[in-house]
């Protein structure tokens, strides 16, 4: 008996040790995302890893609210993965030399024009029109000049764009004057149209963009993660792509469930605004080839425009997983 029990308590103390070294030896993933739709798609996840059920074992940063923010963590290897806007990957890809790569597309465009009339229903409609519009300098403004542009608009001398300092100043121009025309982001819009209630989305951008058949899409956000992360854990990235699209997924297809979440991690105020803005916010998973494809050409039209919106030179393949 004296033997067995020697026997068990070896045993146990090997089994306890064991333990710990296989807790010493987890690899916990680092993830930081924007708020607003490039976390949306993200939230089934972190619910799941808030329980334990996931693969990996997640550390989610603060959701961010300034896409510069995701500067300084990437490139001290803060953190390993983040789903941030499309261009700025590229930036902090040339700005590193390469060291970050893009794992997939999770946003497409979110830009609507809306209007509280019937005047607009095409791109074309909005030659000689004023539109109140955010984002001079940036990417909306790139996107719109390049749409205008490509339906044989000038976007200096054949409408006038008066560009707002943020969404709330375009909202009191559009509250203010019933034949007034803006260029508004989801989820903001949905927002918008609970607060006036004859505002109507005209039309996206995106469904502007994709008349064009040039085989790329309109794109707010992607999912990076470090190219040193990626070397040396790839189980945990491939793990972590198989989660995410999963989480990607439940959003698509639960949508009461998924706007729950939305509100609870503090994206979105309340479930009920969660739930009219998830549908329209452009939530998906696109990999390997085919977000090559979309991102790279819209990476090319951002280029065109002004090529610091992309850190100076368009990203070579590895910038692609």
């Amino acid at each position: 008996m004296r033997k067995t029990g020697i026997l068990l308590a070896l045993l146990m103390t090997f089994s306890m040790a064991a333990g710990v070294l296989a807790a010493d030896d987890v690899t916990p993933v680092r993830v930081g995302a924007m708020s607003g739709p490039t976390a949306m798609g993200m939230v089934q996840l972190m619910d799941a890893s808030s329980r334990g059920e996931t693969k990996n074992t997640y550390e989610f940063a603060d959701l961010m609210t300034e896409a510069s923010a995701f500067v300084a963590p990437l490139t001290k290897g803060e953190l390993d993965i983040a789903a941030l806007p499309a261009n700025l990957a590229s930036v902090i890809y040339n700005r590193t030399e390469g060291g970050i790569t893009v794992l997939a597309v999770n946003v497409l465009g979110v830009l609507n024009i809306v209007e509280r009339g019937e005047t607009v229903q095409a791109l074309t409609d909005l030659a000689g029109k004023t539109i109140y519009a955010t984002g001079q300098g940036a990417t909306p403004e790139a996107a719109l000049r390049y749409l205008l542009t490509e339906n044989g608009i000038d976007p200096d001398t054949d409408l006038d764009i008066h560009w707002c300092a943020d969404t709330t100043e375009a909202l009191a121009y559009i509250t203010g004057d019933s034949a007034a025309i803006a260029m508004l982001p989801q989820p903001f819009v949905t927002s918008a149209k609970a607060k006036v209630e004859d505002l109507r989305v005209a039309f996206s951008l995106s469904d502007e963009w994709d008349k064009l058949d040039n085989g790329s899409m309109l794109i707010t956000g992607v999912v990076a993660a470090r190219r040193a992360f990626i070397d040396e854990h790839p189980e945990e990235v491939a793990d972590f792509m198989e989660e995410y699209a999963a989480s990607v997924a439940f959003t698509e297809e639960n949508l009461d469930e998924a706007a729950a979440l939305v509100a609870a991690f503090g994206i979105v105020p309340a479930p009920a605004l969660a739930k009219a803005a998830l549908p329209n916010c452009s939530i998906t998973f696109l990999a390997g080839e085919e977000m090559k494809e979309a991102l790279s050409g819209y990476l090319e039209v951002l280029y065109d425009s002004d090529p610091a919106m992309v850190g100076g030179a368009l990203p070579g393949d590895d910038f692609y997983y």
